[in-house]
């Protein structure tokens, strides 16, 4: 049974969470909205494990079954209604990610410039130039959704998944694009490698960035991309308060 404002959708999800549906489409307001409401929800519900945000929801876990007599839901739509996001800023970054799209590391490039009827260096600009959102990290741990790619450069995944995609690769599919954190399959099309460790299990925090930073792409060297690799060079930021 789900109870219904304008706007959201509360209900719960299992025997342990509540999954919190934002009726409006995915856009960095919404985004902004849903980092502040789950630090709200975080600083005042009890029993929270952890919450997961998504495009346009907000999936709260918590440590033990959710009883009936709690009146979670409640409590939930009543702190978001009293809710202010104007009122609260969020403090992210920017990064700056190095990308070799040399044929060395760019699997497909050369295949899907020609599909796209642009050449290599247009595709290469077109990648590099938008200021991308990071909504959510999923699929792989370290594995960052980025939204703000460049309607030219929309793809359709392989039709056969490559079976091992190499650390690092970067990736277009669909409206999307994005880094394979470690080997894995993948059906995206592979334009390049970045020598930059998008996660690592050893750090306090595994994976650099989070949801509501920005990224954005730079061409680098072979011989840049060794030295990168091999020295460990983390990705260089600016802080920014959305």
């Amino acid at each position: 049974m789900s109870q219904e404002k304008s706007f959201l959708k509360i209900f719960q999800y299992s025997e342990t969470s509540i999954l919190l549906e934002f009726k409006q489409e995915p856009k960095i307001d919404l985004l902004n909205e849903l980092i502040a409401f789950k630090k709200t929800l975080n600083s005042n519900l009890c029993g929270i494990k952890q919450i997961t945000l998504s495009y346009k929801s907000l999936l709260l876990q918590f440590s033990n079954p959710i009883k009936k007599d709690q009146n979670l839901k409640e409590e939930i739509l009543k702190l978001y209604l009293s809710f202010d996001s104007s009122k609260s800023k969020i403090k992210s970054k920017h990064w700056n990610i190095p990308v070799c799209y040399e044929s060395k590391y760019a699997s497909d490039l050369i295949v899907l410039s020609k599909y796209l009827k642009l050449s290599q260096h247009q595709l290469i600009k077109l990648h590099t130039k938008p200021i991308y959102q990071i909504y959510f990290i999923g699929f792989l741990p370290g594995f960052l959704y980025l939204v703000g790619l460049d309607t030219k450069l929309y793809h359709p995944r392989k039709k056969s998944p490559t079976l091992k995609v190499c650390k690092g690769a970067v990736g277009i599919g669909g409206r999307q694009t994005g880094i394979y954190p470690n080997q894995s399959p993948g059906g995206w099309n592979i334009i390049g490698t970045s020598p930059t460790s998008m996660f690592d299990p050893d750090l306090k925090q595994p994976c650099f960035a989070k949801s509501g930073d920005t990224l954005s792409f730079y061409s680098i060297s072979e011989t840049t991309f060794k030295k990168i690799r091999k020295n460990r060079i983390p990705p260089n930021f600016r802080e920014i308060t959305l």
